[in-house]
């Protein structure tokens, strides 16, 4: 199967065990946690071979997000590794049912990811470049890293993938909303939910996907949470309802759904199944604690789109 490549900033994530205050937390766990990052450990479990491409502090806190990703079977041979730059870190905690992050990545060193970050080599016989909206918060280098990396995959006749993504802690609807936009000339599939639709274009109707589909994505489409999505593909409206599912964690579950609408991709299925395949992927995520354990292997993801019953004994 092709090859897809990802690019983007995974930081360590340091969260309770439990939920409250973090500041009562009498210990934590280590983790990682990246949008790019969780797509390529998801296609890799999906049997779809992945390479991430990123920079990392020279620190400690570099080594564990490297090994963790490495020991998910992805290939890291194009992380650079910066030695005056830190490796980002971000906190979470859960309080009165609301999740909430903190982010220590100002000045990371996947901050200095800029046009050039990256040799063209890298995208030799990938099938997909995945991007998303979080990299372009990083700094105006990072913005414009976006629109470089998208421009010279279609030029190596690469696929391009694109996740809005939008963190409202990281800039404003206005800045995320035009790095976006000069990105899309560029882009072959666009996932974005509802929630930072309304925020960044202030809709998230039918006609509105259609014009978004008219900037350049052959392939756009609208995540809506439980509820499933709906699409634009080739100017054809679709829409897939999703599975039911008891959210435990709902970080990671968008990351998961581009996993599974790109694997679905690159073995064939038609647009109505691929769909149906990103759902599944979701709502597999959320059932489970973190950003990326919880994602399935092949056979899970059968058994869960089969909704086949599995006593676990």
């Amino acid at each position: 199967m092709p090859r897809v490549v990802t690019a983007g900033e995974t930081m360590v994530l340091i969260v309770p065990p439990a939920p409250g205050r973090l500041r009562h937390a009498t210990s934590v766990t280590l983790s990682i946690g990246g949008a790019e990052s969780n797509v390529a450990i998801g296609l890799s479990r999906l049997g779809v071979r992945a390479s991430w491409v990123s920079a990392l502090g020279q620190d400690e806190l570099g080594e564990l997000v490297l090994h963790r990703v490495r020991a998910e079977g992805v290939d890291t041979s194009a992380v650079r590794r910066v030695p005056d730059r830190p490796t980002g870190l971000y906190l979470r905690e859960e309080v009165a049912g609301a999740l909430r992050v903190y982010y220590y990545r100002s000045g990371s060193a996947a901050s200095t990811l800029a046009p050039g970050a990256f040799d063209p080599a890298v995208l030799d016989g990938a099938a997909f470049l995945h991007l998303t909206g979080i990299t372009g918060a990083l700094s105006p280098a990072s913005a414009e890293f976006l629109t470089w990396a998208a421009r010279t995959a279609r030029a190596a006749g690469v696929r391009v993938s694109y996740d809005v993504n939008y963190r409202s802690r990281l800039w404003e609807p206005a800045a995320a909303r035009a790095a976006s936009e000069a990105v899309l000339p560029y882009v072959d599939v666009l996932l974005v939910g509802d929630e930072e639709a309304r925020a960044l274009w202030g809709r998230d109707d039918e006609t509105w996907l259609d014009r978004l589909a008219d900037a350049g994505p052959g392939e756009v489409v609208l995540k809506l949470g439980a509820r499933g999505c709906a699409a634009v593909v080739d100017g054809e409206r679709l829409t897939s309802p999703g599975f039911p599912a008891r959210q435990v964690d709902p970080i990671g579950a968008g990351d998961a759904f581009a996993a599974g609408y790109l694997a679905a991709t690159l073995e064939g299925q038609d647009p109505a199944d691929r769909l149906r395949t990103a759902n599944a992927m979701g709502a597999f995520c959320v059932q489970n604690l973190g950003d990326y354990e919880g994602l399935p292997s092949r056979a899970e993801l059968t058994a869960f789109l089969d909704q086949t019953v599995d006593l676990g004994r």
